[in-house]
């Protein structure tokens, strides 16, 4: 009896036992989440509420989009100041434990503030600086953004982030690209993300508020001044210089997929693609070498940019960076402080906290030589770098959609007026293949004509081999699939029953190639079948070690037969057979434009029927073995067949 009390099974967790176990379960499960809806929700909702109003300042904000989150965020503010006061208050009469309680709960609240500031109100104050910095670049205005924010309060908030969160993304990568080429104390001033001993929180714990804040405003001021500087300045040069190249098309007259859906294939499609690419990264490293070395010997900064001359006695050395350390002059370097004993009480969480912020001492610096007129020299590297990315900004806003638009006016009428999503993508491609055959041919010229022959042919037949690989995973087997979306999909919601529908090929290979993807990445993070184990084996492969007839045998004839099957079956079903069957001509048009997603549904269904039905039969012998099962006997069990 004591062993079945113990035990929790299907049946007493869903009560059929005639138990009111579960009841108690529902019961704390409710009461949990009631509690924590009024511990954070409700009680800083009105504090913060209250507090609005004692200042009479709740009228500015009545009315206004995220009223509630608001009032909620200025409550926890105002929690915050109150443990702050708490706290000060019973470290002075001496209460330890109340006061430690309390310092415990403000940090809790801060932590919480300052990891709602780095990442919702960062990424969206930068999205929305480089929506505004952007302007010209698509020929809207201001009052067209708020239009749209009012309209649409959440999607633009979120769009804003999204944007911010890949700007921020792209140029972290940059800095961890920096910092493998750079002298190692020159991005002092930026966080280490490699840095195997970074901990965000510990920092956020650790560090006081106003540090936090006056990191947070130049963060601000950093990625501002860059955003400004590459998309504002270029595209106000640009009207001026070239008036007809601006705006952007953003609008294609001849597609059915919004522009959501192309802003995701460039998310999910070409920025990754672009990423993955080694030698795309090897080119980046070595222009930015490049530009160093020029500026290092423009400048006179070799020592202190790349860090590989030589350090002499005789020299100014420089032996610390970071604030107030960039210009003063050299002073030995201090001893590490003492680390404060973990087992002593007397410390506090305070001295816990040091000792895990100084266990491993200073790290990461470089000593270099200072020369003469230092902060002119900086200056002046500040000037080139400032002027470098305006011009590098001024390439890449032109060149790829130039190349594009070129491209795409060989066989549409107005080339400038497709989509530049479009001309973007297919300009940066063309510039990377057309930069990667030049340097191919470069290397292999050096070899000797013999070799560049060999070379030659052997490339010859893997191109071949990757087109018509290419075309079957990137072009027929996506074309299916977005051709088999748009009929389950966007057609029975976009076009009603008395209007004919039309399809743009060209659109439903885009939305297919996009779909692929993530159906890829999806098949990658599912069980073993039989097409993660094809995907696994073209990837392990690669473009040297193509098989073709693996390919179509694992990848292309399957996948292939079975989007067939679910375009053709329900096509030949409804245009071939249906009519013969019945005479309504309105009933078989419904039919018609209905039949895709009745199939879908249909097939989605059963498969659901048959997994229940599996999992249930699981079930049942579960409970018998658990029941009747005593080791490997059987007991007390009378099967009546």
């Amino acid at each position: 009896d004591l062993r079945a009390a113990d035990e929790l099974t299907w049946e007493r967790l869903l009560g059929l036992d005639g138990s009111l176990v579960f009841l108690e379960h529902v019961f704390w499960a409710v009461s949990l989440n009631a509690l924590f809806i009024l511990v954070f929700g409700f009680c800083p909702y009105h504090i913060g509420h209250f507090t609005l109003s004692g200042f009479k300042v709740n009228q500015m904000i009545k009315g206004v989009n995220f009223e509630g989150l608001l009032i909620t965020m200025v409550g926890y503010c105002m929690i915050g100041v109150c443990l702050i006061l708490f706290h000060t208050i019973t470290s002075f009469l001496g209460f330890r434990k109340i006061s430690r309680a309390l310092g415990l709960c403000y940090l809790v609240v801060k932590v919480a503030l300052l990891l709602v500031a780095e990442i919702l109100v960062f990424p969206v104050i930068c999205g929305c600086w480089l929506d505004i910095c952007s302007l010209s670049l698509f020929d809207a205005t201001l009052k067209d953004r708020l239009n749209s924010f009012h309209t649409t309060p959440v999607a633009s908030v979120f769009i804003h982030w999204l944007n911010g969160m890949i700007y921020v993304f792209y140029f972290a990568s940059f800095v961890i690209l920096l910092r493998e080429i750079l002298r190692p104390g020159v991005l002092w001033f930026l966080r280490n993300l490699n840095d195997p001993d970074f901990n965000p929180i510990q920092e956020m714990i650790h560090l006081p508020l106003f540090r936090h804040i006056r990191r947070f405003c130049a963060s601000l001021i950093m990625f501002g001044t860059i955003i400004f500087v590459m998309l504002y300045c270029p595209s106000r040069i640009i009207k001026s210089l070239l008036p007809s190249f601006l705006p952007y098309t953003t609008q294609w007259h001849d597609g059915v997929v919004d522009e959501i859906s192309m802003e995701l294939l460039l998310l999910l499609v070409f920025l990754p693609a672009l990423q993955d690419q080694d030698h795309t990264r090897e080119w980046l490293r070595w222009a930015v070498k490049q530009w160093c070395c020029f500026c290092a010997w423009t400048l006179d900064l070799r020592s202190y940019l790349l860090g590989d001359v030589p350090v002499d006695e005789h020299d100014n050395v420089q032996v610390g960076d970071g604030e107030g350390g960039a210009g003063a002059a050299a002073q030995p370097i201090q001893p590490r402080p003492a680390v404060p004993d973990l087992q002593d009480n007397e410390g506090g969480l305070g001295a816990v906290h040091q000792a895990l912020l100084i266990r491993d001492g200073p790290t990461g610096f470089q000593a270099y030589i200072k020369p003469k007129y230092f902060v002119v020299r900086i200056i002046g590297l500040l000037v080139l770098m400032l002027a470098s990315w305006l011009l590098i900004s001024l390439i890449i806003i032109v060149v790829p959609i130039w190349v594009g638009r070129q491209i795409f006016g060989l066989w549409v009428e107005d080339g400038h007026k497709v989509y530049e999503l479009y001309t973007s993508a297919a300009g940066f491609y063309i510039c990377l293949l057309l930069i990667r055959g030049l340097s191919f041919c470069t290397n292999v010229v050096r070899q000797g004509w013999s070799t560049f022959g060999a070379r030659l042919k052997e490339y010859a037949v893997m191109a071949v081999k990757a087109v018509i690989a290419f075309s079957l995973l990137l072009g027929l087997i996506p074309f299916l699939f977005g051709l088999l979306l748009d009929l389950v999909i966007l057609t029975p919601i976009h076009v009603p029953l008395h209007q004919s529908p039309l399809y743009f090929l060209w659109q439903d290979w885009f939305l297919g190639l996009m779909y692929t993807k993530i159906t890829a990445a999806i098949t990658f993070m599912g069980p073993d079948w039989w097409l993660k184990a094809g995907i696994e084996q073209l990837y392990q492969d690669g473009v040297r070690n193509l098989h073709l007839t693996r390919i179509l045998q694992s990848i292309v004839v399957p996948c292939v037969m079975r989007l067939g099957l679910s375009l053709s079956v329900p096509y030949v079903f409804s245009h071939g057979i249906l009519p013969f069957i019945l005479h309504d001509q309105q009933l078989v048009i419904n039919v018609q434009r209905r039949i895709y997603p009745f199939t879908l549904l249909t097939v989605v269904l059963v498969f659901l029927l048959i997994l229940q039905f599996r999992q249930f039969n699981k079930l049942i012998e579960h409970i018998k073995n658990d029941r009747y099962l005593v080791g490997k006997r059987l007991v007390n069990y009378n099967h009546k067949p």
